[in-house]
């Protein structure tokens, strides 16, 4: 069972991300990342987390 999920670090949702990413699930990747960029207190480091793992959110094309 899993504990507290306030008790998980930014390396713990770095480490989820990086697996949702190899599971091809790049939206629950990026939510997971966001969550690590939020929990790190460098502003440097959360940018760069932010930009290794996008908003995958498709654009729409309207058609007739």
């Amino acid at each position: 069972m899993l504990g507290d999920p306030n008790d998980l670090t930014a390396a713990d949702h770095l480490d989820a991300a990086r697996e949702m990413t190899a599971a091809n699930r790049p939206y629950l990747a990026h939510l997971l990342a966001e969550e690590a960029a939020r929990l790190t207190s460098d502003p440097a480091t959360a940018a760069a987390i932010r930009a290794t793992f996008p908003d995958p959110a498709p654009t729409r094309t309207e058609t007739d």
